[in-house]
């Protein structure tokens, strides 16, 4: 992992979650209650992801504090500038590969040490991956299911620990549709994206209760460059309307949410139909 740009640390640094440690954003904060929006403290992992840049857009042009993570260094360098330019109150960011789980702890400490805190995490790591290759080669569909699934769950175990212990925060994930219900173009990204649905549902009734908001977030298919060469894009939701919905719902803490809207109707035909016929359909 390396640090785009240098923030105090505490001598726990490496420890899984530092303290807190004051911004000058705080004070900002607490003298704001009664303005219509009190600047969050962000943290974004996979940040170079198409709606994970357009939510991104939003939150910096209202002032939030953002810390962006994301594996590829020329790309976050970008959505970090743009978001300094739009009028964050702070960015930094961290260049790391999430898969790799054993660094996952002193990327959080990083992040909230740099925050100052967490009022937000949104989880938008993912791939699609080659459906056909994880057909012929089991290493292809581990990785989709390792970034997909064991990645997110590992970082939502950290997080979860620490939003519990301070009786706050959101942990917002980016799941989908495609996990409601296996079908054979693309049921390893699918069969990924229905266990993650289930750990953060599990997850959720663990530490609602601790004053936490755990949010599923299920999109439909949304243009951006993951989904520019699938067949029919060009009918897909807009990204920059899906953010907003996103981020309005991240702000209420919504449960479960369907982007677009239409899609809960969808699914819910698609969970109906019997398996005899849908065993027979070319989805």
């Amino acid at each position: 992992m390396s640090s785009e740009t240098t923030s105090p640390l505490s001598s726990q640094a490496n420890a899984p979650l530092a303290p807190e440690q004051p911004l000058p954003l705080r004070a900002q904060r607490e003298s704001s209650a009664d303005q219509p929006h009190a600047p969050r403290r962000i943290l974004v992992l996979g940040a170079t992801s198409g709606i994970a840049e357009a939510c991104i857009r939003l939150w910096a042009s209202r002032g939030d504090a953002l810390y962006l993570v994301a594996r590829n260094a020329d790309k976050l360098a970008v959505v970090a500038a743009e978001a300094r330019t739009r009028g964050a109150s702070h960015v930094d960011t961290a260049v790391a590969n999430l898969d790799d789980t054993a660094a996952h702890p002193e990327v959080l400490a990083h992040a909230i040490n740099s925050l100052g805190g967490l009022d937000v995490a949104f989880l938008a790591l993912g791939v699609l991956g080659d459906q056909q290759e994880a057909e012929r080669n089991f290493a292809t569909a581990n990785q989709i299911l390792h970034t997909n699934f064991t990645a997110p769950v590992s970082l939502l175990t950290w997080l979860a620990n620490y939003t519990a212990q301070r009786h706050a925060g959101t942990l917002a994930v980016l799941s989908s549709v495609a996990g409601e219900r296996g079908r054979k173009s693309n049921y390893v990204y699918g069969s990924s994206k229905a266990g993650l649905t289930a750990f953060v549902d599990g997850l959720r009734n663990r530490i609602d209760r601790e004053g936490v908001r755990v949010m599923t977030i299920k999109p439909g298919p949304v243009k951006t460059a993951m989904t520019e060469n699938m067949k029919g894009s060009a009918k897909f939701a807009d990204v920059e309307v899906v953010a907003e919905s996103l981020v309005k719902s991240i702000d209420k803490g919504t449960d479960i949410v369907y982007v677009p809207g239409i899609w809960l109707i969808i699914m819910a035909v698609i969970r109906a139909i019997p398996e005899r016929i849908f065993k027979n359909l070319n989805l």
